[in-house]
């Protein structure tokens, strides 16, 4: 009995594990239908549904694909559709440096494009010439260096740079002297091969290339190793100089990257050969400027075909006026040199020029000129624009404005109040005075008079002193930070945010004597830059709304058609606004207004009849006149920003004359060189505007 139940259980065990076999056969058949569904459905996926896209990165993987030249960049124009800055074309004849190419070789190159075509060599020096002789007649030149200094080269106290030095030293002018026109053009040319960067193409003439010259190069470039030729491109301004320097420059095609931009750029994707914008609005707005590569597939015959076409850059707008600018500088110019005609101008070289529209930010016209007394006695005018972002200037009485809103902001100067203009003494420091005691007078006439005993008492309030004549003057070092911090409300102190590379701050005095405080009040301690003064006065002008002010006005797509398809459009922007009372900016508005009507100190800058409001500068500056690092004399600086009309402002005029007479000139004595700009800039202007 227990046989047959061990049997009936082996039995039962048997049938359980054919069982189970069963089912997992089903279930590798089943798990292999899903696998084989799977593949076959990404098959079906990659082969038909994705075939496009796995071709083309098939393709990329496996063409060599490259890229063209830089292409042309986009056009500039001015704010009335005025072209001013445009590309034409040039013939250029480069050089390319083939693979293992012999230094003999090259300078055989030289010879034969030296009797193609003329190029001038006036940049030749005798060291390229010696160095070339030394290329020419490499054994001679090894006979000149003695056993022994052969010997001190074996034993490594001679470097080859020594050795090589040595050659060069003893070519003497005798051997470079058999050198005929042909050998110098030649000498000049290899070195023209030899510049910059291996890999680059080297310009060998763009200039005046004649229609002869480019076709005896163009038949000849099978025996001419690396040379080429190709029809590039400039940048052309039909306004010649005008606005240039602001403009900015384009790097050119043998040069590619500047060193200096190099990192920055390659970050950005660019081939070192590639031409780009170094300064100014070319460099600010090279995303949109940049043209397009055309780029091409290499075929196995080593020709080419092109897949994509080359495109010329976006082009954009600007804010300027190109005419007002343009006169703008003519007036500066002439007055320049008008002003280095009269008395007591020795230190005084530059002037400043801004006109913006104080409700957007746009600038209309911006200019620096600088003039210098050549040995003859003649002028030579450079421009200078540059300075109005980054030049520091001791801007005086014409911050007042910013200074009396300190004061009514922290009760230390109510509306309307009256104080006695005379001078005051500071123990163990200089009297300080108004131009002249003005006796009684409230805060409108305090501007109107650009009185500095009225700030120097709201400062004394501002930083809790008490004013005793001659006594020691204790103030609160905090009042520095009110002021700095009411100052950067109008954008005095910190950058306003014009769409230009290298904006700078000016100066921020440390020192927090008590004294100091009274100077800040009236601009003759902390400096700033022209294009803060103005973002100022347009702040004023704009009821306490400050703005960035811009030079991008818009940009379009490049086509042959001017301007039809925009591709953005750049929106005013609002910074901040001042903290304070309307009836606060309001009192500063009607002062600046009484500066500029008859009997203030603006009177005649702008002609009354345009409705301006405005404020004068008289600052004491510094310079070192030698150069030694030290300075050595004090200046008198001349400021001045207005807006108009004083009911509806529509532009802002600012004007800096910088080191305009020796500090112990008489006002009277004074050039009046910053008026007179002043003057014919804002006339300017209404005779085109209206």
């Amino acid at each position: 009995m227990k046989k047959k139940i061990n049997k009936y259980k082996y039995h039962k065990k048997r049938i359980n594990i054919e069982e189970i076999i069963e089912k997992r056969y089903k279930i590798l058949v089943i798990v292999i239908i899903i696998i084989m569904a799977l593949l076959l459905s990404t098959l079906f996926y990659v082969q038909i549904i994705r075939n496009k896209h796995y071709s083309n990165k098939l393709t990329s993987l496996t063409v060599n694909i490259i890229e063209g030249d830089s292409t042309p960049r986009g056009r500039i124009y001015d704010r009335n559709g005025n072209i001013i800055v445009d590309n034409q074309s040039i013939k250029t004849i480069y050089y390319k440096k083939p693979n293992k190419i012999t230094t003999k070789k090259e300078i055989e190159t030289a010879y034969k494009v030296a009797e193609y075509i003329n190029v001038n060599y006036d940049k030749l020096t005798k060291k390229m010439l010696k160095k070339f002789w030394i290329l020419n007649n490499s054994e001679e030149a090894k006979k000149r260096i003695t056993d022994k200094e052969w010997k001190d080269y074996e034993n490594r106290k001679l470097s080859l740079e020594d050795i090589e030095d040595l050659k060069l030293e003893r070519v003497t002018d005798e051997d470079i002297d058999l050198y005929e026109d042909l050998d110098k053009e030649a000498c000049y040319i290899y070195n023209l091969m030899n510049k910059g960067y291996y890999y680059t193409e080297k310009t060998i003439k763009n200039k005046d290339v004649t229609d002869e010259e480019y076709a005896k190069i163009a038949e000849n470039i099978n025996t001419l190793s690396g040379i080429n030729v190709k029809l590039d491109w400039e940048r052309y301004y039909p306004y010649g100089n005008t606005f240039k320097t602001i403009l900015g420059s384009v790097s050119s095609s043998s040069s590619g990257i500047p060193y200096n931009l190099k990192e920055y750029y390659l970050d950005l994707g660019y081939a070192l050969t590639d031409r780009v914008g170094t300064s100014y609005i070319e460099y600010q707005y090279e995303d949109y400027l940049k043209g397009t590569k055309a780029t091409y597939q290499v075929n196995e015959d080593g020709s080419y075909t092109e897949l994509t076409k080359g495109k010329r850059g976006n082009d954009i707008v600007l804010t300027i006026d190109i005419k007002l600018q343009k006169e703008v500088e003519k007036i500066l110019e002439e007055e320049l040199i008008t002003a280095k005609k009269e008395r007591y101008t020795q230190y005084f070289d530059k002037s400043y020029v801004i006109i913006n529209d104080p409700n957007t930010g746009e600038i209309l016209a911006m200019a620096g000129k600088q003039i210098v007394v050549n040995d003859d006695g003649s002028y030579s005018i450079y421009d200078y624009t540059p300075g109005v972002i980054t030049a520091s200037v001791t801007p005086g009485s014409i911050v007042k404005g910013a200074s009396h809103i300190v004061g009514y902001n922290t009760g230390a100067l109510e509306i309307g109040e009256v104080r006695k203009d005379e001078c005051i003494k500071i123990a163990a420091t200089p009297i300080k005075c108004s131009f002249r005691n003005y006796g009684y007078i409230d805060d409108v006439a305090a501007l109107k008079y650009s009185s500095n005993v009225y700030q120097f008492y709201t400062a004394i309030k501002v930083g809790e002193g008490n004013y005793g004549y001659n006594k020691p003057l204790v103030i609160n070092e905090k009042a520095f930070d009110i002021y700095r911090e009411t100052f950067a409300e109008f954008g005095l102190g910190i950058k306003t945010g014009i769409d230009l590379p290298n904006e700078s701050l000016g100066y921020k005095g440390e020192n927090r004597l008590s004294g100091l405080l009274l100077d800040f009040s009236i601009g003759q301690y902390d400096t700033y830059t022209p294009i803060q003064l103005s973002q100022y006065m347009s702040t004023i002008a704009n009821d306490g709304v400050r703005m960035q002010p811009y030079l991008l006005k818009a940009v379009f797509n490049s086509s042959e058609e001017n301007l039809t398809s925009i591709v953005y459009e750049t929106k005013p922007k609002e910074l901040n606004k001042i903290n304070t009372k309307d009836k606060y900016l309001d009192r500063v508005k009607e002062g600046f207004k009484q500066v500029t009507a008859p009997g203030g100190t603006g009177s005649g800058y702008v002609d009354y009849s345009y409705k301006p409001a405005g404020k004068t500068g008289t600052a004491q500056s510094f310079l070192d006149t030698d150069g030694d690092g030290i300075i050595d004399t004090a200046t008198t600086t001349a400021t001045f920003a207005a807006y108009a009309p004083y009911d509806n402002p529509e532009v802002v005029f600012t004007v800096i004359s910088p080191d305009v007479a020796p500090e112990e000139v008489t006002y009277s004595q004074m050039s009046r060189v910053n008026t007179r700009i002043s003057q014919k800039v804002s006339k300017k202007y209404f005779e085109i505007y209206g």
